[in-house]
């Protein structure tokens, strides 16, 4: 199995700054692929950005040139720089180790407002 630990989250205001991390352990291979979800208040949760373990990287749409993904595989922590934050980027923020199997952490929670 594999544990996921968050941290980062918290309140910000619009146009702030925020840096998410997510440290994996447990029976992690070394082909996975790491992600960051949101789940905002009555919607579906969404991909966010995702990174495979190569490096390679994607973004939802809404957060691409705002939202930076990247990781560390010696320490197997991933992170999500989110720059000019929105309002609309209000939700709990998961993270997601996707390997044989996939595993979720507890959720953190990110508010964007004034």
């Amino acid at each position: 199995q594999v544990q996921l630990a968050e941290s980062g989250g918290g309140l910000v205001q619009p146009g702030g700054s925020l840096r998410l991390s997510c440290a994996a352990s447990g029976n992690i291979f070394s082909t996975n692929i790491m992600a960051w979800y949101r789940q905002a208040p009555g919607k579906q949760r969404a991909l966010v950005a995702g990174i495979s373990s190569g490096g390679n990287a994607n973004y939802a749409d809404s957060v691409k040139g705002r939202f930076t993904i990247s990781r560390d595989n010696a320490k197997n922590t991933v992170y999500l720089q989110m720059n000019s934050l929105k309002p609309e980027d209000t939700a709990v923020y998961y993270c997601a180790y996707i390997g044989v199997r996939t595993a979720w952490g507890q959720g953190t929670q990110v508010t964007v407002s004034s």
